[in-house]
């Protein structure tokens, strides 16, 4: 079973599942209001508190974008150009430092996605490990660089088909065993007609295509029944957007949850946790006591006398059945018997109170005088 090491918490199948507060853009070119957002996570539940480091000129093309006929998907809501929308939410540098060690103070992990070749070698010695974004599961330039960083590697799996997972997994695990594989879609309207493509069954064709990678969920959809869902079929990293306020102008404050509602989701999740529990089915200690109220022993049916031989008719089948008692699986065992002591109607029968050797002698008598 993989085992990888997060900031401080080591994660695998049977682990709490670990969580990731995505604020990305939500900042709004405010470090200040970049710190608040971490305390709020962390406050929240938040395992970790990730941002996006990406330079516009390195990830879109003003021209390609320009050109586009027509906005598409979320992007028709934006009011600026696509460029200077990734231009507005660009992280500076700078700020880097002081927002790991915000989030050292509050006890969470600090990461950031790198959008380019050369921001790789700048966030390694701020990370303790890196995600690839859905957009990029086609660049493996970017892959093998961020592979080789021996850190290990978050794999978004939004937007693509079972080759782009194949091909990216290929050649992370040629490098670097320590992956972390996210089911994802990459629709980031806040539709609930979503629900209908998140396909979070794709979790199991990766647990069986896959050995040996922790499995996760990169999601955008409201509610939580898709984490829920996803941490019954096993994954153990969760990522969602994180803000304090959707209504908030923004490309990303929309789909995000709130402090509210991700506190919400977290001790949902911790309650599914603890209710997914082990695979061993056997009684376990809150039901010793309703396992006696509930089942069912036999007992005499009316006033029974020593050296009376049971049939079925002088038993009925009654709750409560104390832990000496005898059940009703074996009932067919002790037809025949023979009653040791007298029994009170509705007194419970112990094998202690049966005498198997005198049934055999009876038995043997009277097969004597029949024959």
């Amino acid at each position: 079973m993989l085992r990888i090491k997060l900031g401080n918490t080591w994660v695998d199948e049977n682990s709490s599942t670990y969580f990731i507060a995505d604020i990305s853009a939500n900042h709004d070119g405010d470090l200040d209001r970049a710190k608040i957002l971490i305390r709020l996570a962390a406050k929240a539940g938040a395992n970790a508190a990730k941002f996006q480091n990406f330079q516009a000129p390195e990830i879109v093309s003003e021209y390609g974008f320009s050109t586009m006929r027509e906005q598409l998907s979320h992007q028709t809501k934006w009011k600026k150009s696509v460029y200077q929308i990734y231009k507005d939410a660009t992280l500076p540098r700078e700020w880097t430092a002081e927002l790991k060690a915000e989030c050292d103070n509050a006890c969470i992990d600090y990461f950031s996605t790198p959008y380019d070749l050369e921001t790789v070698d700048f966030l390694d010695q701020y990370v303790p490990y890196f995600k690839i974004g859905s957009g990029d599961i086609t660049w493996p330039e970017l892959i093998i660089k961020i592979a080789n960083k021996g850190k290990p590697v978050l794999l978004a799996t939004g937007a693509s088909n079972i080759c782009d997972v194949r091909r990216a997994v290929k050649i992370i695990r040629s490098i670097n065993s320590k992956l972390i594989l996210m089911q994802c879609n990459t629709n980031y309207t806040g539709n609930s007609d979503n629900f209908r493509y998140i396909n979070l069954n794709v979790l199991k064709l990766y647990k069986t295509m896959f050995e040996d990678v922790v499995l996760g969920l990169s999601d955008h959809t409201s509610g939580h029944a898709t984490v829920l869902g996803a941490v019954a079929l096993g994954a153990r990293v969760v990522e969602k957007h994180f803000s304090d306020d959707t209504s908030r102008e923004g490309p990303d404050h929309p789909f995000s949850m709130t402090p509210e509602t991700w506190r919400k989701m977290v001790d949902r999740t911790r309650e599914l946790e603890f209710a997914l529990g082990s695979i061993d089915k056997d009684i376990e200690d809150n039901e010793r006591q309703t396992v006696i109220l509930q089942r069912r022993c036999l007992r005499a049916s009316k006033e029974l006398k020593a050296g009376t031989i049971i049939t079925r008719d002088l038993i009925s089948v009654l709750r409560p059945a104390p832990r000496d008692a005898i059940f009703p699986y074996d009932l067919d065992k002790i037809i025949g018997m023979v009653l040791r002591k007298d029994l009170q109607k509705g007194e419970h029968l112990r094998w202690d109170m049966l005498d198997g050797q005198q049934q055999t002698q009876l038995l043997k008598s009277y097969e004597n005088h029949i024959f």
